[in-house]
């Protein structure tokens, strides 16, 4: 049974990490999840003044047929995000074990791990890891 901790942002699900991940997150990336929620609702709160200080200046106007455009802006976001297309790829075997064992370790089918990393390829988000600074040492002196 793994041990997990949760945090509820306004109007967000909850967020559920275990331990483990944490401190997995901590040494790849160098931050912890409580620190990732907390920008996050950072970011939420300075959203909500900006959006607000907009309304406050008249910024925003009033649609004339809401349902509507909720129903069209719904359909754009389904489109964007559906999947209808499959795709058939030979990779090597050694390739597509590595793939099960991270998708494994993130606790997603490998499948939705190749989604998306090549979602975030093509959109141009996917980041190659920066190695990490040499330390150098400060030569003493003798004498």
């Amino acid at each position: 049974m793994t041990i997990s901790t949760r945090i509820r942002l306004a109007g967000m699900k909850p967020f559920r990490w275990s331990p483990e991940k944490n401190r997995k997150l901590i040494a790849e990336r160098g931050i912890s999840f409580e620190e990732v929620v907390s920008a996050m609702a950072h970011d939420e709160r300075q959203l909500e003044e900006v959006i607000l200080a907009s309304f406050e200046r008249g910024e925003w106007r009033q649609v004339k047929n809401v349902r509507s455009e909720i129903d069209r802006h719904a359909a754009y976001a389904k489109a964007a995000l559906a999947k209808d297309k499959r795709v058939n790829i030979r990779i090597s075997s050694r390739d597509l074990e590595d793939l099960q064992a991270k998708a494994a370790a993130e606790g997603v089918a490998y499948q939705s791990l190749m989604s998306s990393v090549l979602h975030k390829y093509v959109t141009g988000r996917l980041v190659e890891p920066q190695p990490a600074p040499v330390k150098r040492g400060v030569k003493k002196r003798a004498g």
